[in-house]
């Protein structure tokens, strides 16, 4: 058995197919008719730009719009005036074939962006790869394999798999993904998850291991890969994908009841949105509310600002639909890894700890200042709640604050109804935020904590690094360590808290948080009803005694190691 990174739950056994993608070996060479040369280079970015059109197409066919948009950034990349008039200089002034040129730009590009210790410059790494290979795959008439072309059931093994290459697959064929790079956030994971394709990455050289034909077990949960195993760990695994889908069965049984403990304990399950459309899902799956509504996905993928109007509507809709159950509305959050390229915020050499998110919102008051009246005027329609993201200070709540009594006193002068009484709460992401917590408690109405940003700030991990993935962990003992005094904190302040983050559809953390006495749990739609299963198993005084042997663990393997005990019992 070899150990990777589980990203996308569920048991894939089938046969391997090695898509063994080498680097190109481009010659160089002179060139006489520089024109020409110019002309080959226009036509193979024209041809590359319908085929990205086409690949968005058939994305939207088979996730959500959000993923989808990341073919948007690679249109972008093509259409780059810089990128391309770098190029056609080289060549005119070297005489230089449009490939080695392109292939040797492309090189200078990545160097510089994998030089630069941020996430969003990380991302853009692969963009650009992709971009880059595509242009020169037209430049040579080469073409890749197509995971819509397979013809048989297979498990697709590969180095590192593009956001193109999964867009395209014929879901009905590719049974999973096994990758050498890749970690639990990355492009590749969140759309495999999306898909609903069992996926294990981070397998170290797992491409010099498995040939195409290798029967191949993975388990995207426990990131477990099995080359060619015997019949009777086949038997083994086969029970244990039955089990598997017999429980998606029963968590059927869950939807549109109250979640509580086994000694009836309530505990809020909510779900994370990005657009009104993504409600289908939360409905059919029963959440309980709205934990997370990110409203930066209204500001994305559009040429300007959406208006006011824009704005009212979207929030509206969200609230009208959940009939009186809670949405917690996240004010703008953009910034680092999550560009506006008409909002012009300029680069930064470590954009996730830059001009971002709240930040942005309380010195671009305008923009901050339209979108809350869109919010606090969609307030007569359900219950909402406003919140605010990347606090580390009090002083970022009370000019928040000011900015939203600004807003109010304004829509009463206009004749502009809105509720009265919806609460205000900010997001805890930011160790600072944190370590202060009691303070900020004061001047809220609730906290939800967000774990991405929490562990990655707190262990000063990298998300988005393969190289260090393995080091970012929920179940560090420090990153618990805070959570428990942010909810000590809230509570002691008569506040509620919640968590947003992915750790919240963690079943193996459920125990340890409902010993925390957390308050609300917001997650992926999917997740809701297996957490409600997990929640409904235990008693509060069972949850009290794991999270008190939990935390007297010294590292996170075995708080991990307790709790996933835990979990099979």
């Amino acid at each position: 058995m070899i150990q990777g990174i589980g990203v996308s739950n569920g048991i894939a056994m089938g046969t391997a197919l090695l898509i063994d993608k080498k680097d190109y070996v481009i010659e160089e060479l002179e060139i006489v008719n520089v024109n020409r040369e110019i002309m080959r280079l226009n036509k193979a970015i024209s041809k590359s730009k319908n085929q990205l059109e086409d690949i968005k197409k058939a994305a939207l066919k088979n996730m959500s719009k959000e993923n989808a948009q990341i073919f948007d950034a690679h249109i972008m990349l093509l259409e780059d005036p810089e990128l391309k008039a770098t190029v056609e200089k080289a060549i005119k002034e070297e005489k230089k074939n449009a490939e080695y040129i392109l292939n040797r730009t492309i090189r200078a590009y990545i160097q510089i962006f994998e030089t630069i210790d941020a996430p969003y410059m990380r991302e853009r790494v692969a963009d650009i790869k992709d971009v880059g290979n595509r242009i020169i795959n037209n430049l040579l008439d080469k073409e890749d394999m197509k995971l819509n072309q397979v013809l048989h059931k297979v498990i697709v093994v590969a180095h590192d798999l593009l956001p193109s290459d999964i867009a395209l697959i014929d879901k009905e064929q590719v049974l999973g993904f096994v990758t050498n790079l890749g970690g639990r956030v990355s492009h590749m994971a969140i759309m495999a998850r999306n898909l609903g394709i069992p996926t294990v990455v981070g397998v170290s050289d797992i491409t010099s291991k498995i040939k195409s034909g290798d029967f191949l077990i993975i388990d995207g949960a426990t990131g477990e890969v099995l080359i060619n195993p015997e019949n009777k760990l086949i038997q083994n695994y086969v029970k244990k994908s039955k089990k598997n889908r017999e429980d998606i069965k029963k968590f059927k049984y869950f939807k549109d009841k109250t979640t509580k403990t086994k000694d009836g304990k309530p505990v809020k399950l909510a779900a994370n949105i990005g657009r009104p459309h993504d409600l289908n899902s939360v409905l059919n799956n029963g959440a309980e509310g709205i934990g997370l509504y990110r409203t930066e996905f209204l500001f994305m993928d559009r040429p300007s600002l959406p208006t006011e109007e824009e704005q009212f509507q979207a929030y509206k809709i969200v609230l009208e639909n959940m009939q009186g159950r809670a949405v917690v509305i996240r004010t703008l959050d953009i910034g680092g890894d999550k560009e506006i390229p008409y909002l012009n915020l300029g680069k930064e050499l470590n954009p996730s700890l830059g001009y971002r998110a709240i930040r942005i919102c309380l010195d671009k008051i305008d923009i901050f200042k339209v979108q809350l009246k869109a919010i606090v005027r969609a307030s007569i329609y359900g219950d909402l709640k406003i919140m605010y993201p990347m606090i580390s200070s009090v002083e970022e709540v009370r000019l928040a604050n000011k900015i939203l009594l600004e807003v109010k006193e304004e829509l009463k002068a206009e004749g502009i109804p809105y509720s009265e009484n919806f609460e205000v709460g900010i997001m805890i992401e930011i160790p600072a935020a944190a370590m202060i917590s009691d303070i900020l408690a004061e001047e809220v109405d609730f906290f939800s904590i967000g774990t991405n940003d929490l562990i990655q700030y707190s262990a000063a991990i990298d998300r988005m690094n393969e190289k260090i993935s393995y080091l970012y962990s929920p179940y560090h003992p420090g990153i618990l360590r805070l959570i428990k005094m942010v909810i000590d904190n809230g509570h002691n302040e008569g506040i509620w808290v919640g968590m947003c983050g992915e750790a919240a559809g963690e079943p193996a953390l459920i125990p340890l948080l409902l010993g925390f006495g957390i308050d609300e749990l917001s997650m992926g739609a999917s997740s809701i009803l297996p957490i409600q299963k997990r929640i409904s198993q235990i008693t509060m005084q069972e949850a009290k005694e794991i999270m008190e042997k939990a935390m007297k663990f010294a590292t996170a393997n075995e708080v991990e190691m307790y709790l996933m005990s835990m979990l099979k019992q």
